[in-house]
């Protein structure tokens, strides 16, 4: 019998104490019944998944953490969203994520204003669709094209472009945006323009009304160049699957030759279609035949972004119950034997609202051969472990034994 091997990714799951839970991480708070069984019956320990020197972002550890080094491999984040997508890039083009964010609208001058929400409110991509193409009629060119991503993440191509410095919004929230703003010219000019495009568009007008955040303005970041991944399968033996709502994990996987599934309702928010990616994730396994699935599930890191501790707490009590414990059950009630790692991508402290690049916990289970502890999953009793990967980029060779 084939081993299969999982990877549940809970993007951004791993924090600090916080006195509003006496003292707790959102995971050592949360209720797991499955993650700390599956520890009990396991390994935990300690990643280092972004590289020294590199920024902690959900592209460096995913790379890092499917086993492509970001020193080698790394060019950009949104050229990895522009494969999702399906743009054919250029080797001359550059692009770069066009986030729909919230903007303050008091302010007179477009430079006071502060960046309160980096996702408008997690915006359905039905909405952001409409508002990025009243932007593409006034503002897209023979040499700046959009592209519509999914909810508030989409992508602008720039040709005969320029790898910029530009400030993730997610870093700059609460802040006046004036020194956060492009150095490049035109590309500080379309985004004052998107604000007037926006600011009053119906869609904004009824968004307001119902108390949601209106996206108000684009913002523009994660400039890189076409991405060379190699294959996954080539690299690791292993026929690999990917089960993301996510265009840059969606990218990931066209880069690195991996069957992407699309699972209806999965949206990169809370209220994602938790059950649906796990089934798909089992499926793709025993009905399918693949031996390698990678299971992304964004909420943990949207909630942190939001700084909302009991949200965070909620998404990592659905990532236990409603992914990892249905594919655990999946694969054994299948026969199949299986090794199982539980692990975020970097930490997003509720009160940085930010990654770090600090370790981060896993959870390594092997079906074949449990073991009995009574260590439970989180960061402050994996820091105890004398496991540690110190080069992220290693952890798939650790699952797979190789």
């Amino acid at each position: 019998m084939n081993m299969k091997y999982v990877i549940v990714l809970g993007d951004g799951m791993a924090d600090l104490p916080l006195e509003e839970l006496g003292g707790m991480t959102p995971l050592e708070y949360a209720k797991t019944p499955c993650m700390d069984y599956l520890a009990a019956a396991g390994e935990i320990g300690t990643a280092h998944t972004i590289p020294d020197g590199m920024a902690p972002g959900s592209d460096t550890a995913n790379l890092s953490v499917l086993g492509y080094d970001p020193k080698q491999y790394y060019s950009g984040r949104s050229p990895l969203e522009a494969l999702s997508i399906g743009v054919d890039m250029r080797p001359t083009d550059v692009s770069l994520r066009c986030n729909l964010v919230t903007l303050t609208e008091e302010e007179e001058n477009f430079e006071d204003k502060k960046i309160l929400d980096h996702s408008s409110g997690e915006i359905s991509t039905e909405e952001a669709a409409v508002l990025l193409e009243a932007v593409k009629q006034e503002l897209e060119t023979d040499c700046y094209k959009f592209y519509v991503g999914t909810s508030y993440r989409h992508l602008l191509i720039w040709q005969q472009g320029e790898v910029l410095k530009l400030s993730q919004p997610h870093d700059v929230l609460g802040q006046t945006i004036g020194q956060y703003l492009p150095q490049d010219e035109m590309l500080q000019n379309m985004m004052r323009k998107s604000y007037e495009i926006l600011v009053n568009h119906p869609i904004n007008q009824k968004r307001k009304e119902q108390g949601k955040n209106p996206a108000n303005s684009c913002w523009f970041w994660g400039a890189g160049t076409r991405p060379s991944l190699s294959s996954f399968q080539e690299k690791t033996g292993l026929q690999g699957a990917m089960v993301s709502a996510v265009d840059l994990l969606k990218g990931i996987a066209v880069g690195a030759s991996m069957k992407n599934i699309c699972v209806e309702g999965a949206n990169g928010g809370l209220h994602t279609n938790y059950r649906g990616k796990a089934q798909a994730a089992v499926d793709v396994l025993t009905k399918e035949q693949y031996d390698f699935v990678y299971v992304h599930v964004e909420a943990p890191d949207e909630m942190g972004h939001q700084g909302s501790v009991e949200k965070k707490v909620q998404a990592i009590q659905f990532l236990d119950e409603q992914v990892i414990a249905p594919i655990k059950e999946g694969l054994e009630q299948a026969g199949e034997e299986f090794r199982m790692l539980v692990m975020p991508d970097h930490p997003t402290p509720i009160c940085i609202r930010t990654h770090t690049g600090d370790d981060v916990p896993y959870l390594l289970y092997d079906s074949s051969a449990p073991q009995k502890n009574m260590w439970k999953y989180n960061e402050r009793e994996a820091a105890k472990s004398s496991h540690h990967i110190s080069k992220g980029c290693e952890m798939i060779d650790y699952l797979i034994q190789k």
